[in-house]
């Protein structure tokens, strides 16, 4: 009886701990699973069969208390900021912990994986749009951060040192403010293409018969990649656009995110690939044997596309005014300096930014991009692009 009473505190408890209400930050859990303590125990030799449901009960109780922990139902600290990361953690998590060290404010970070993690954590911003689960949001480009603002999903932010950007890099309105670029790169295998002047210098390389199978990209639907194509589209207009991804999509070996770009030109799979500079650091780093091609510097080319971070506090968080305060702590000199000598090698935005990035040249020509414009027109082109890069292909 000691045993079946044993059994059945532990059986309750796991079901109190799985089965509480569906709030949290990482996922919502329901716990329908009977209770093993209903099973009769009455003979002795039946101890195998008791054990078997300690173990079984007592899985029940940590996977409980795992789930409990991770959708938030454990109370949060009352001063503590919910932060969502499309930032990659590697990059990301060094300048948050100073950060939490310098604010004496405790943070909670959800990162996101690779394929998908700007479209899945703003889906999460706008599923959670009535009862929102988080503070801010540090994305990693600026198309879907001006969607959550069209959306009426964000707080505008008095920033005191938005002075310090150019006016193309933060909101009209204060919603959300671009800080840390990183680059639209070519990342050129030099074992395979040893001879400079070989080597790809236009995005339009990609489409080129001369590369064909030979070349590499994202999917141009998730990310810098959706963010990249927006610009391309609302720069060249529609129809020029299509006919050029088309073209792309014919010729280039499509990947599910950028680092597997760079990690498969860097493996000597592709000659070449499109990703951004931070991947490919993270390459040259690793000492493999790749360089960098700025794209589009010609005179009548349209320049190499720089896309920033993004802050912005979510509305009706939990904690706005904690919220508030660390985005304006990130948007300090010392991160944007942090992020530039860091392996990322992001690009400082802000004017009084000394520090250079480790990978931008002495000159680059920049392409000009209305964001604005391009999250506009996304939805268009979203559709075209989904049909030129049907998923599951």
């Amino acid at each position: 009886m000691l045993r079946k009473k044993f059994l059945t505190k532990i059986s309750r408890k796991a079901l109190a701990a799985g089965c509480r209400s569906k709030g949290g930050i990482i996922g919502e859990t329901l716990c329908n699973e009977p209770a093993a303590s209903a099973l009769p125990l009455t003979q002795r030799d039946r101890v195998p069969e008791v054990s078997a449901l300690l173990r079984r009960a007592s899985l029940v109780f940590l996977i409980g208390v795992s789930l409990c922990v991770l959708s938030g139902c454990i109370k949060r600290q009352a001063d503590e900021v919910v932060v969502l990361s499309a930032l990659d953690r590697e990059f990301a998590a060094g300048v948050l912990e100073d950060v939490q060290a310098d604010l004496k404010m405790p943070l909670r970070v959800k990162y996101d994986v690779e394929s998908n993690k700007t479209v899945g954590l703003t889906n999460e911003i706008i599923r959670n749009r009535r009862r929102p689960r988080a503070d801010l949001f540090w994305n990693n480009e600026i198309l879907h951060t001006i969607r959550l603002e069209k959306l009426g999903l964000l707080e505008p932010v008095d920033a005191t040192r938005r002075p310090r950007f150019s006016n193309r890099f933060v909101s009209p309105s204060n919603h959300w403010f671009g800080f840390a670029a990183r680059a639209r790169v070519l990342i050129v295998n030099t074992e395979l293409m040893p001879e400079v002047d070989q080597r790809p210098t236009s995005f339009a390389d990609l489409a080129s018969i001369k590369f064909k199978d030979k070349c590499t990209l994202a999917r141009p639907l998730f990310g810098t990649s959706a963010t990249h194509a927006a610009v391309m589209f609302d720069i060249l207009g529609e129809t020029e656009a299509i006919e050029l991804y088309q073209r792309i999509a014919d010729n280039a070996v499509i990947q599910g995110g950028n680092k597997p770009v760079a990690e498969k030109v860097a493996a000597g799979e592709f000659l070449f690939g499109l990703t951004d500079t931070d991947d490919a650091l993270v390459e040259m780093d690793a000492g493999r044997p790749v360089a960098i091609v700025f794209p589009d510097q010609e005179d009548d080319k349209l320049g190499t596309l720089l896309i920033p971070n993004t802050l912005c506090v979510i509305k009706n968080g939990p904690n706005t005014a904690g919220a508030k305060r660390l985005l304006q702590r990130l948007l300090s000199t010392d991160v944007e300096s942090h992020l530039a000598n860091g392996g990322s090698g992001q690009i400082p935005l802000a004017s009084d930014v000394e520090t250079k990035s480790r990978v931008v040249p002495e000159t680059l020509k920049v392409m000009e991009a209305d964001f604005e414009s391009a999250a506009d027109g996304w939805e268009a082109a979203a559709s075209n692009l989904k049909k030129i890069f049907p998923l599951g292909n």
